[in-house]
């Protein structure tokens, strides 16, 4: 299975569960897709052994041939390229490393060079895990390319879990939009609501099963989100309690489930859920 764990906001504790997810499975494949902030190395203390440069595609402009007939420019639907005076100037940036602007261009004008723009890292771990994680580098604007090079290190002999940038933008999109199920994470809170509404919105659209995992959960709160999944249809599959041990743990980059390993079997009853929804699903069509 491929699962994906995303979330409408961030500090809701998709690290958490995928984390502890992924120590509690065997043959498991981890992949921190959440590369504007990557933090699963900080729970799995992993030995990077092997490293890749991500590049991208953008234009460059010779002047000198360039006749500023703005064919460029015009086509360009991001922006990226604008005419200032005579001159044709690129926002790399911005750019989404279509090549159409090279092939509009009537005076070959335009070249594309590669641009830096993040690393992808693999580690295997002490915990027996095959990890990998993108870092976007700084300042750069579109994490995608960065996400779809992450994801072509899948070992599909693995179970994959992939832990998805929060938020419902582009970059979760990518992460979660061939996956066979998503694990959405909230909290029991209106805003935790909030945004678990706009997540739940976003895996109907893309027509990907999902359940929820309740984070931080307390018992006099939880009917914030109990309400809503019931009222919708949506698996509840785990309550995380808000325990102070957990949270110290957490400070210390350490997984909940190597000091409380019972909470090992929680987990793989959630996946084995999850395995028995989607063969289900399977057997329905």
């Amino acid at each position: 299975m491929k699962l994906t764990v995303l979330s409408g906001k961030g500090g809701t504790g998709k690290t958490t569960v995928a984390v502890n997810m992924a120590l509690s499975l065997p043959n498991i494949q981890l992949l921190d897709a959440d590369v504007e902030e990557p933090n699963c190395q900080y729970f799995l203390k992993p030995n990077f052994n092997k490293s890749e440069k991500i590049y991208r595609k953008i234009p460059e402009i010779d002047q000198n041939k360039c006749t500023a007939c703005r064919k460029c420019v015009d086509f360009c639907e991001y922006n990226a390229l604008a005419m200032m005076l005579d001159e044709v100037l690129v926002f790399p940036e911005i750019c989404h490393s279509c090549g159409g602007c090279e092939k509009i261009c009537p005076e070959n004008a335009i070249t594309e060079i590669d641009r830096d723009l993040g690393v992808l890292k693999h580690s295997t771990t002490e915990y027996d895990i095959d990890f990998w994680q993108g870092e976007l580098n700084i300042g750069e604007e579109s994490s995608v390319p960065v996400i779809e090079a992450l994801k072509e290190k899948m070992d599909y002999k693995k179970d994959i879990i992939i832990d998805a940038q929060p938020g419902t933008t582009c970059p979760t999109i990518e992460a979660v939009v061939d996956s066979d199920y998503g694990i959405l994470v909230t909290e029991p809170t209106p805003f935790g609501l909030s945004d678990l509404k706009i997540a739940s919105q976003l895996m109907e659209e893309l027509e990907i099963p999902y359940g929820v995992i309740i984070n931080r959960a307390e018992e006099e709160s939880d009917h914030i989100i109990e309400n809503y999944c019931e009222k919708n249809n949506i698996d509840i599959l785990l309550k995380i309690p808000f325990k102070r041990e957990f949270a110290y743990l957490y400070s210390d980059g350490i997984p909940f489930v190597i000091d409380y390993p019972e909470w090992q079997e929680q987990f793989k009853t959630v996946f084995a859920e999850i395995r028995g929804v989607l063969n289900e699903k399977d057997h329905s069509n």
